[in-house]
C-alpha cells in the first residue's frame, strides 16, 4: 500500500484494527492517507435499488457503499467521488460477501468479518483507513471500515 505524507491518526474511542489489511484484495492500489480516522454521515443506497442492503457486492468480497457526510468533512472526498460516486464517500466493509474474484479469494481465505452492515438511511460514524483509490475514477474510500456506530433510529 502505498503512503502519503499524512500521519496517522489515532484517539482514545478509535475502534481501528490494522488487521484488517491482510484482507485487503490488491492493497498496492490504494494511497493511503491516514490509517485511522472516524467520519459520520448517512448511509444512501449505492446499488441504484439492486440489493436492499444498498450496497454493490463486489466480485472481490467486499461492499461498496455510500456514506453522505455530514457538514464539515469535506476533506474526505475529492472530484472522483463528485463525478463517480455522486459526492458521497465510498466505504468498504472487507470480506463481506462470498468472494467471486478468483484473484481475491486469498484475502478473505478464513476470515468472516464482524462488522455489521446498517440500513439505508441510517446515520452513523464509521472507523477506518482513509484512502484514495488509484483505479476507477480515484475517489476516496474509507477502506477497510473498521468500526460503524448508529448514531440515532
Amino acid at each position: 500500500m502505498a503512503r502519503t505524507g499524512a500521519a496517522s491518526k489515532t484517539e482514545p474511542g478509535d475502534k481501528c484494527d490494522d488487521s484488517l489489511w491482510h484482507h485487503v484484495y490488491h492493497p498496492e492500489r490504494l494511497i493511503v492517507h491516514m490509517m485511522c480516522v472516524q467520519v459520520t454521515g448517512t448511509i444512501v443506497d449505492a446499488s441504484g435499488g439492486r440489493h436492499k442492503d444498498g450496497v454493490r457486492h463486489e466480485a472481490d468480497g467486499d461492499t461498496h457503499g455510500w456514506l453522505r457526510l455530514d457538514p464539515g468533512q469535506e476533506q474526505f472526498t475529492n472530484k472522483g467521488n463528485a463525478d463517480w460516486e455522486q459526492g458521497n464517500l465510498v466505504y468498504e466493509i472487507v470480506c463481506a460477501f462470498p468472494v467471486k474474484q478468483q484473484d481475491a479469494v486469498s484475502a478473505c481465505a478464513g476470515y468472516q468479518n464482524k462488522v455489521i452492515l446498517p440500513g439505508v438511511g441510517k446515520h452513523v460514524r464509521m472507523w477506518g483507513s482513509w484512502v484514495q483509490d488509484t483505479n476507477h475514477g480515484k475517489w476516496q474510500e474509507l477502506h477497510p471500515v473498521a468500526a460503524i456506530d448508529i448514531l440515532d433510529n
